[in-house]
């Protein structure tokens, strides 16, 4: 049994590109849990191969390490985290699992808008933070503005903030060393402490070392044996053959096997409280054995699973940013499916259902964290499948509130409405939309609201005056703007998720001459002056196209498209008038001319009314084509429109 008073949980938060996977590997190098051989590239905890191309974290990834340190031996388990802020909520269920973080920081960029966010979300869960100022064998490195930089923002001692450059190894030990001396153990609740614990409602969550609570911060699916769990045991212990429990939906299972990671699974006869490993659980679905999760098994002194309590921070994660996956062929449609439903069983927070486009037939709605998230699981579908896929342009989430008619009888029960006052003999029902073809008719519509963000922006100072118009153009609101020092500017908005899922990033880049970071949480729906905007053509409305958007923007947005799809569609034998419509209004219109022929070419001479005969009859055959014909779109035309 492992000596609680010897094991370290961490974590290593960071932006984007500030380093934190190479300083992972040279614990492993130091810690000899693999042999420098062996390390025949960098990044060894990004195990996909998307992630190594790309130079990002993307699954976080736990290892176990050993090291001696003044002539005692202490395990270290180190979960490797995603810097994007897609992936916030896998970070969050990483620090609820640890007891101190690694706080990266570039030596060269300095403090970022994702640094911020992870330092205070590792504050929230009360870690003990050790503070790393990386890459200083660059030329371009700032160790001491950088250092004061932290100092001032973060709040944390210059004298504590280790400098290290983690390509070449450079004080990469003294971070482990401070690792063991500033990192609390894990806590071992005793018999007597859970007996006052329970008495208190059980605030903490663990009762006994006899009751198993246990915390999912991450599951996959292995093809081999099934979903495993990833745990951090706050109480009791669990061998292969023992009987769990996961709380949230009372699911038992029997556990096939336990270890930990190092970093490849490696089995073991028990995990106990305080250490870091996996259960594997034979399940077939990782919806199953949720992220966030508690595995529960009861003690001696236990009550029953009715009673028992999770552990905190519980929560189904809802995707905020959708879009259609479409196969280029219409019989990879199954092929899609299955990809789909075993892609989800790695990735618990993508969702989709089956859905129709007159334009590109049959594909998927598809529920994503947001736009690295998308972009990261449509690599996957075509490298990892072999699909050759269409995505249509992302939008969000939108909740509309609808009348609904009541009876009488319950208004006069409900003790809000006073004598003499009576009620409107309306009700609101709150229904979850993700495309605009799901919005109901109009007339039962009381409102939309729309999800709202509040963003943090990190920038130059000579750049905040474009920030601030693109942000008021976005429909931003200011919320704050705080100088970091003499040169960088920290500012805060709040704006619909809406007006920064497509380019907003883009535009902040390219004002700020690519310097601007940025980083965002979701607040709430708020109510807004929506429409939908409907293209129609040739008089038909195409539902593909279809969109919901401010109503102020509604007039520009349609003479947008209407002018694209102008140029998009091929010519007809009719005028093809396009249209731009909010209900029965119509705010846009183009028109795309008919071929015609020239009937009156082969006349030589003669009486005008041969001429106008053949008009005539030319004009009449036009006008029954058109009650006729269809128009029909081509893919090429949708996914220009989609996309601009």
């Amino acid at each position: 049994m492992s000596d609680i008073s010897k094991i370290r949980n961490f974590c290593i938060i960071a932006h984007i590109d500030h380093g934190k996977s190479t300083l992972a590997d040279r614990f492993l190098e130091i810690t000899k849990t693999i042999d420098k051989r062996d390390m025949k590239h960098g990044q060894m905890l990004d195990t996909m191969e998307l992630e190594q191309e790309r130079g990002i974290t993307i699954k976080l990834q736990p290892v176990r390490m050993e090291w001696e340190y003044n002539g005692e031996k202490y395990i270290l388990n180190l979960i490797d985290t995603p810097g994007h802020v897609d992936f916030s909520y896998e970070v969050s269920r990483s620090l609820a699992a640890c007891e101190g973080a690694v706080l990266v920081v570039d030596a060269t960029q300095g403090i970022e808008a994702q640094t911020l966010a992870n330092c205070y979300m590792a504050l929230e869960h009360n870690l003990e933070i050790i503070p790393v100022l990386n890459k200083i064998d660059l030329a371009a490195a700032e160790v001491e503005r950088r250092g004061k930089e932290i100092e001032e923002v973060l709040g944390i001692p210059k004298e504590d903030i280790i400098s290290v450059s983690a390509k070449e190894g450079t004080n990469v030990e003294e971070v482990l060393k401070r690792i063991i001396e500033k990192v609390p153990s894990p806590k071992d609740v005793s018999k007597e402490e859970a007996k006052l614990t329970l008495q208190a409602s059980n605030p903490s969550g663990c009762l006994n070392d006899d009751e198993l609570k246990a915390l999912v911060f991450d599951s996959v699916y292995d093809s081999y044996k099934g979903v495993v769990a990833y745990v951090r045991l706050k109480s009791g212990s669990v061998k292969r053959g023992d009987s769990v429990y996961f709380l949230s939906n009372k699911k038992k299972i029997e556990v096939l096997e336990v270890g930990y990671f190092k970093p490849k699974y490696k089995p073991c006869d028990i995990l106990n409280a305080g250490e870091v490993g996996y259960i594997v659980t034979g399940l077939k679905s990782v919806g199953e054995a949720r992220v966030g999760d508690t595995v529960w098994q009861s003690g001696k002194t236990s009550a029953d699973l009715g009673s028992a309590s999770a552990l905190p921070g519980y929560h189904i994660v809802r995707p905020f940013v959708f879009a259609g996956l479409f196969p280029t062929d219409a019989d990879d449609y199954t092929l899609l499916r299955d990809s789909l439903d075993k892609l989800k069983m790695n990735d618990s927070s993508l969702s989709f259902v089956p859905e129709h486009s007159s334009a590109l037939g049959h594909g998927f709605r598809c529920g994503f964290l947001g736009l690295l998230h998308m972009e990261i699981v449509q690599e996957r579908l075509e490298r990892e499948y072999d699909l050759d896929l269409v995505i249509t342009a992302p939008s969000v989430s939108y909740i509309v509130v609808l009348k609904t008619k009541m009876k009488f009888v319950q208004l006069k029960l409900d003790s809000r409405y006073e004598v003499g006052n009576p009620p409107t003999a309306e009700a609101l029902e709150e229904k979850y939309i993700s495309s605009p073809a799901e919005l109901p008719d109009l007339s039962v519509v009381d409102g939309i609201k729309e999800p709202w963000v509040k963003v943090e922006i990190l920038t130059p100072k000579d750049y905040v005056g474009g920030i601030m118009t693109l942000c008021s153009e976005k429909r931003g609101i200011s919320k704050n703007m705080q100088y970091l020092d003499d040169k960088r500017v920290l500012m805060t908005f709040e704006l619909p998720l809406a007006s920064i899922v497509v380019d907003f990033y883009d535009q902040l880049k390219s004002i700020s001459s690519g310097y601007a970071s940025m980083n965002y949480e979701h607040l709430d729906y708020r109510f807004g002056d929506l429409v939908k905007l409907d293209i129609l053509i040739a008089n038909e409305k195409v539902d593909a196209l279809s969109l919901i958007v401010h109503k102020d923007d509604a007039p520009g947005i349609g003479r947008e498209m209407a002018k694209k799809l102008k140029d998009l569609i091929p010519h007809e034998q009719f005028v093809i008038p396009i249209q731009a419509a909010v209900g029965a209004k119509v705010i846009a219109r183009e028109t795309i001319s008919a071929f015609r022929k020239d009937v009156t070419g082969y006349l030589y001479g003669g009486d005008v009314s041969r001429k106008k005969k053949l008009l005539e009859k030319q004009k009449k055959g036009k006008k029954r084509m058109k009650m006729m014909g269809k128009v029909r779109l081509p893919q090429e035309a949708f996914l220009a429109v989609l996309k601009k």
